[in-house]
């Protein structure tokens, strides 16, 4: 993942934003083929699958947004997922560091993380080995790098899992995350991410399909884990990665999903994600499938139900072709979002058809003219991105209209969405 990077703010005139007259209101190997875990038309409801009219289908492409089907080939987190952590240490190197260090810096926060993201729907528990298992060959071996040539990458998992074998009980495992030294000299703190295996490996009577390797320094990059075990519930990567590796790597979601950066200001999982990974359903999805004004309250993604209580609403979608849907969700400043700055109904666009990577998600800035938070947001552009309490924004392109009102007393937020009669 790259740093973060920091901008000036401008002092700029907003645009795009209207103030209404609403009120405020993821042993051996045969074959090891390591990959990289790595504009629309608005109007009638199309291409209805068995999860609803909005919900997109899934495709082939590597971590697809599409949620009428799961990919059995990851696990799905709506129960508790058992994850095995393993420490390798080098013989060109003696640990500074304990395997109960290197664990603290990853736990519980990350598992914590998780309980919020699902509203506690699904529990990541880990099961740490405090003890070193020791490398066959020295770190500089392996050539460990972020684009890390497959033979060398190979070589890594190949004698980690045959030097693990005899210590650990793969068959009582969903996740397993390989943790280095960090202090070797081979190390590189950017190497780290998700490998998945072209053909899983069996040992301990379990198919092993992915593995996560850690390679982060002490202490880590804060939630990273986060990111990695993200896609081994096949999520995407939602940054952008500059050609040239120069660019801004934020410019697609910004700070709103950790998935896009674990560095983010409000890095909860976007509403459409929860809905893929099952912790929202229908109930808590409104679909908007008429042209027209609709009125929907939305309860922020982030924030936890009452005691007692029900998820409410939490996200809004008005589909936009076979492949494309507007989703709405308001976030504010609770549980994984709890270090934003700007509060309000973030617009987003989502691609079922996009691979990890090539922009699966975009959201869409309603203060396209103006930044905010510039000395801690990843994109300061995107920071002011949501529609604000007592604005009015017209999406470019498909002409959906989000209209902010006051909020509940008990929260929620007030939205009214019309969407364009067609040829509007």
């Amino acid at each position: 993942m790259p740093q973060p990077e920091v901008y000036v703010e401008g002092q700029q005139t907003p645009e795009g934003v209207e103030r209404p007259r609403l009120r405020a209101g993821g042993a051996a190997f045969t074959s090891l083929v390591a990959l990289a875990a790595t504009g629309l038309v608005a109007g009638p409801a199309v291409g209805a699958t068995s999860d609803g009219p909005c919900a997109l289908p899934r495709t082939a492409a590597h971590h697809s947004l599409g949620l009428d089907s799961w990919n059995p080939s990851y696990p799905k987190p709506v129960r508790s997922l058992d994850a095995v952590m393993l420490f390798l240490s080098f013989p060109d190197a003696e640990p500074l560091l304990s395997p109960e260090e290197l664990s603290a810096d990853h736990f519980p926060a990350t598992s914590a993380f998780f309980e919020r993201a699902s509203y506690g729907r699904f529990a990541l528990r880990p099961h740490p080995r405090h003890e070193w298992i020791e490398m066959p060959r020295d770190s500089t071996a392996y050539d460990i790098q972020r684009d890390w040539a497959s033979d060398k990458r190979t070589d890594y998992l190949r004698d980690a899992l045959a030097a693990a074998d005899g210590r650990v009980d793969f068959s009582r495992y969903d996740i397993v995350y390989l943790v280095a030294d960090p202090d070797a000299p081979g190390v590189d703190s950017d190497a780290t991410k998700v490998v998945n295996l072209d053909s899983p490996l069996t040992v301990d009577g379990t198919e092993i399909k992915r593995v996560v390797t850690v390679f982060e320094r002490h202490p880590p990059d804060r939630n990273v884990l986060a990111h990695e075990t993200g896609h081994v519930f096949d999520l995407p990567d939602l940054y952008h990665r500059p050609v040239d590796g120069k660019g801004d790597w934020d410019t697609h979601v910004g700070d709103w999903d950790v998935m896009g950066s674990q560095f983010g200001l409000a890095p909860d999982l976007f509403g459409w994600h929860k809905w893929k990974l099952g912790w929202l359903d229908s109930k808590q999805v409104r679909c908007v499938q008429t042209t027209g004004p609709t009125l929907v309250s939305l309860d922020a993604v982030a924030a936890a139900p009452a005691a007692g209580g029900s998820l409410g609403t939490r996200l809004a979608v008005v589909r936009t072709g076979e492949d494309s849907v507007l989703a709405f969700e308001a976030r504010g400043a609770t549980g994984n979002d709890a270090d934003t700055c700007t509060e309000g109904v973030l617009v987003y666009r989502v691609r079922g058809g996009a691979a990890s990577g090539d922009g699966p998600v975009e959201v869409v800035d309603a203060h396209p003219r103006t930044e905010a938070c510039w000395d801690r947001s990843v994109y300061p552009p995107l920071a002011d991105a949501p529609v604000a309490e007592g604005e009015t924004f017209t999406v470019p392109g498909d002409g959906v209209r989000v209209e902010v009102a006051e909020r509940t007393p008990g929260g929620a937020w007030t939205v009214k969405l019309t969407v364009p009669e067609e040829g509007d």
